[in-house]
């Protein structure tokens, strides 16, 4: 029997299954209707989801801020907290930033609690107090428009006994990371970590290490305790806490400070030897393929570089010096290798025999970078640092004895406002020009009348902000008195005052609307 091949909807049960069916079978028994329902109940579907994805998306559009958004993503700083590490006899100084609108205020008092040491109420205000040797640090508390742009420091002046010298160290906001660059345990004799908590939960601090031969790998330093209000001191080299033995061979050191939990304010107190010097090592750079290091002062006795490459992988580093007298590159040191998770330590002494410089490094991947010298009877050291800005000047809150900045402008031409500020007023703006690639040292003078309150000892402040349309500028302030073997000195890399924080970016997203 045939198999019938007319068009039908189904076919014989008896058709071999081999067999094509015709491809028109079947049209005048579909259900037309059924389809078409299907069909709109899909498209009713897809429909709706559509709806709803646009008015998520309308509403986040009608929603947003606008241009203005743009503007706001910067904010005025309005809150702001320092420690300056205490306990040795010295001065604290703070300096607010002049030419603010609106109050706020500002106190000083011991990170234990008790009596404010001192207060400011009004932008432009400085302070100073001498303090007595003692067990306690000194926690900095601002608020409202004196908060933005607010400087303090202390600073040490030993004229004799085992701790000759002069040293002066940056107060430290917390942190939960942060690099130090400087000798180590073999090259000094005491190397003292300052950690203080300045909140009401304890933090725990961790601690590693590079040295001239590489990665100092230890399980001490680990999980250091900080209690709230309080600050711990911890001797590099000379505890479990302090990484034990593995470092006190170390001539370099770059130490790391992280905390597991909470945050610290971290200082490093050195002293080379009865009579040799002492100096707070500054808080380092983050690591960054081009680096700037302004402030290597003048004059004789030994001067080193410091790099550090905290990476994995070797760093090529081309290096500069930026002097009085140009920019060159020292001979023999055009290209620095630095190994991977080392300190690498250069000597410029011929290089720069004797003029004031900044140092330029461009590597092949993020180090980190300082430098380290000895003059006198006393050594200082210092940091790479960003260039200042008109929104973000420098601002140095002690000076005193002899003091002078060195400005480097390493692209173009620069020039920056200088002014010193004290109880009795501030002194009339001076522009300073720095020719592009060159270092300009210039005195600071007290403003009229400071000498009548103290001397060249009496404190003052002073304010940098770059001009208009001038070059970048890096700055470094060099304190100094004394001569020949009695010449004590003390180096403060100038960092951008914080006067701004950012905010997060606002932008069409239905991330906005919908949980991620």
């Amino acid at each position: 029997m045939k198999p019938n091949l007319k068009p039908r909807l189904k076919l014989h049960p008896k058709l071999k299954p081999n067999l094509k069916p015709n491809l028109k079978a079947g049209v005048k028994d579909v259900d037309l209707d059924k389809i078409l329902r299907l069909l709109t109940l899909r498209y009713a579907t897809a429909a709706l989801v559509l709806v709803a994805l646009a008015s998520l998306y309308g509403a986040a559009t009608f929603s947003r801020p606008g241009e203005a958004s743009e503007d706001g993503r910067k904010a005025f700083i309005t809150t702001a907290v320092m420690v300056c590490p205490g306990h040795e006899g010295g001065r604290l100084a703070m300096q607010s930033l002049p030419d603010r609108k609106g109050g706020g205020s500002v106190a000083m008092t011991p990170t234990k609690g008790g009596p404010a040491l001192g207060a400011m109420s009004a932008p432009g205000q400085g302070w100073d107090e001498k303090t007595k040797s003692g067990e306690d640090s000194y926690t900095l508390r601002a608020t409202g428009a004196m908060a933005a742009g607010l400087e303090a420091e202390q600073t040490t002046h030993w004229g004799g006994g085992p701790d000759r010298g002069l040293a002066g160290a940056r107060c430290a906001a917390p942190g939960t990371d942060q690099w130090f660059v400087g000798p180590g345990p073999d090259s000094a004799d005491e190397l003292d970590l300052y950690l203080t908590n300045v909140d009401a939960q304890p933090a725990f601090v961790d601690l590693t290490a590079l040295s001239g031969e590489g990665p100092l790998e230890s399980v001490d330093g680990r999980g250091i305790r900080v209690d709230p209000y309080s600050t711990r001191v911890v001797k590099i080299g000379e505890s479990a806490e302090g990484l034990g033995d593995v470092v006190k061979s170390a001539a370099d050191l770059g130490l790391r400070v992280r905390t597991s939990t909470g945050r610290v304010a971290a200082s490093v107190r050195v002293r080379i030897g009865a009579k040799k010097g002492i100096e707070w090592l500054p808080r380092a750079h983050a690591a960054a393929p081009s680096l700037i290091v302004p402030g290597v002062p003048d004059g004789a006795g030994e001067r080193r570089l410091l790099v550090t490459v905290p990476g994995e992988s070797d760093a090529q580093v081309r290096v500069q010096v930026i002097t009085t007298e140009g920019t060159y590159t020292p001979q023999g040191r055009e290209i620095l290798d630095a190994p991977a998770r080392t300190v690498t330590s250069v000597g410029l002494d011929r290089a720069l025999l004797g003029k004031a410089a900044s140092v330029r490094l461009l590597a092949d991947r993020p180090i980190i970078a300082g430098f380290a010298a000895e003059r006198g009877a006393d050594i200082g050291y210092g940091t790479a640092t960003p260039p200042l800005t008109g929104s973000g000047p420098g601002i140095v809150a002690d000076n005193r004895f002899d003091s002078a900045l060195l400005l480097s402008a390493p692209a173009a031409a620069a020039t920056v406002q200088v002014r010193t500020l004290n109880a009795d007023g501030a002194s009339a703006p001076k522009d300073i020009r720095i020719p592009a690639g060159s270092t300009v040292r210039t005195e600071l003078e007290a403003p009229a009348g400071n000498g009548g309150s103290g001397g060249d000892d009496a404190a003052y402040g002073a304010v940098i902000v770059p001009k208009p349309g001038s070059g970048p500028v890096h700055a470094s302030r060099v304190l100094a008195t004394g001569k020949g073997g009695g010449y004590l000195f003390t180096v403060l890399p100038i960092i951008p005052a914080r006067t701004t924080i950012h905010l997060p970016d606002t932008a069409d997203s239905q991330t906005a609307l919908i949980p991620g």
